[in-house]
């Protein structure tokens, strides 16, 4: 057994993992050692930031070597197996005990598969480099796929996917549910009619592994979460040449029950009102659950999904023990505007606060926690069209009692503000806006608007040169 110490340890090669190591670096004292476990050789790190206001900012998720990181951060590649918090190590399952000061647990999430699945080969998620080579290898060979769930991956592949007949069960009323209105919906739901046609190409160096770190039995490589152009860098095309362009969406159902069978093709869905689909496999994007594969000799404060319960400076419960990104539950009292999502967003954010936290009690200094916890913020992609996500953009904890004020052009843009009282407590902003930095300022600021009314969107006045 390796005996291996540092000051700071990092286990999780994600977002939320690589956010904190590098955020240390910066922080640090230089003679205090940094120690990244990462399942696979390929990390996930945050570029090309693009600030859009005073919380929002825009960023790719890039896919890139361990190696490349900065070189204060020692990489080990290994998986956690067991803490020992009493004495500050840790196990691993390549025989390494690793002494710390400080850890930060950011092991992330596995996919939720669903119930009627039980060990189904015929069943995958998409999470990890692992399943997406599992999710390639069954396409290429299949006419018909069913897809079950309602949020980002389910919507991305979806649209992204071509050479396949696509059966799309939700339990909602309309797609994307996870993150948009019924009305953004229909304003996506025209792409579906051209899903696949311009797959826009990912101009970013590629790496590769040439052996696993932690091998499944099948010898496939593992990882971190992917990133949100997963889809880009991959082929996700089935055998058929003349496809339905539609997806056939199958709304307000979910799957009863799954037949295997040995005629036609190898799986039968039976749907909640009546309606069979027959198909090759089935996805599962059904959301997450945070992922806790290791022991620990002092049990963990949970909360209500799983995760780690952390306070604002995302401490655990265990002392000197840290967490951030999926694996954690935020435990404080949250900012009016503010509620977790396991999002790469907040992923970020959480590895860089809890970097600061770390270094802050290792200096006897006092912090206080980041201002982007003021507000949900959230920049993605849907349907190829930019996607950003503020505050209680869905009326989320407000009981109904808001308003909803709507601007749109098919095609072009869609922008929901959401407001009680005349004041914005979110917003939607779907397509090329420019109007990001004022309507966080406006949350944030909570000014009354009620003198403009309607006219808050009418397209003939310019509100981001008004209010900024």
């Amino acid at each position: 057994m390796s005996e291996i110490s540092c000051t700071y340890l990092v286990v999780g090669g994600g977002i939320a993992g690589v956010s904190c190591a590098e955020t240390l670096v910066v922080l640090v004292d230089p003679k205090d050692s940094i120690i990244l476990i990462t399942e696979s050789s390929l990390v996930k790190a945050a570029t090309n930031l693009v600030p859009l206001g005073k919380v929002l900012t825009k960023f790719d998720v890039q896919e890139k070597s361990a190696e490349s990181l900065n070189r204060n951060i020692q990489v080990i590649e290994d998986q956690l197996l067991n803490i020992e918090s009493e004495s500050h190590a840790v196990t691993t399952v390549n025989g390494n005990r690793i002494s710390y000061r400080y850890l930060c647990l950011c092991t992330g999430a596995r996919p939720k598969l669903i119930d009627q699945a039980k060990g189904n080969p015929n069943v995958i998620g998409i999470r990890d480099t692992e399943s997406v080579q599992e999710f390639q290898k069954r396409v290429k060979n299949a006419t018909r796929l069913a897809v079950v769930g309602n949020g980002g991956i389910a919507s991305e592949l979806v649209y992204e996917i071509s050479g396949i007949e696509v059966h799309w069960v939700i339990k909602d009323e309309y797609i994307s549910s996870t993150f948009v209105d019924s009305g953004a919906a229909r304003f996506f739901q025209e792409r579906l009619t051209t899903r696949g046609e311009q797959k826009s190409i990912v101009k970013r160096m590629r790496y590769s592994e040439e052996t696993a770190g932690t091998s499944t039995s099948s010898g496939a490589k593992r990882g971190a979460a992917l990133g949100p152009d997963w889809h880009r860098t991959v082929d996700i095309s089935g055998k058929l040449e003349n496809v339905p362009d539609a997806v056939k969406i199958h709304h307000k159902v979910e799957i009863e029950e799954i037949v295997e069978q040995t005629d036609g093709f190898p799986l039968k869905l039976r749907l909640s009102n009546g309606e069979q689909i027959e198909c090759d496999f089935v996805v599962s994007a059904t959301g997450v659950v945070p992922s806790r594969n290791f022991m620990c000799d002092q049990e963990f404060q949970l909360g209500p999904d799983g995760g780690l319960f952390v306070n604002w400076e995302m401490a655990t419960s265990v002392q000197d023990i840290y967490a951030a990104g999926d694996v954690c539950y935020a435990g404080w009292e949250h900012a009016p505007h503010w509620f977790q999502m396991r999002l790469w967003t907040q992923a970020r954010q959480m590895g860089a606060m809890a970097a600061r936290s770390m270094a802050a009690k290792r200096a006897g200094e006092t912090i206080y926690q980041d201002f982007c916890f003021e507000m949900f913020n959230h920049v993605t992609q849907l349907f190829g069209y930019q996607v950003v996500l503020l505050g209680r953009y869905n009326g989320q904890g407000l009981n109904d009692k808001y308003e909803v004020l709507l601007r749109m052009t098919p095609g072009l843009e869609y922008i929901k503000f959401v407001m009680v009282d005349g004041r914005l407590q979110g917003a939607i902003l779907i397509g090329e806006t420019g109007l990001e930095e004022t309507s966080e300022n406006l949350i944030l600021n909570q000014l009354d608007l009620s003198p403009y009314g309607e006219d808050l969107l009418d397209p003939n006045i310019d509100i981001e040169d008004y209010f900024d």
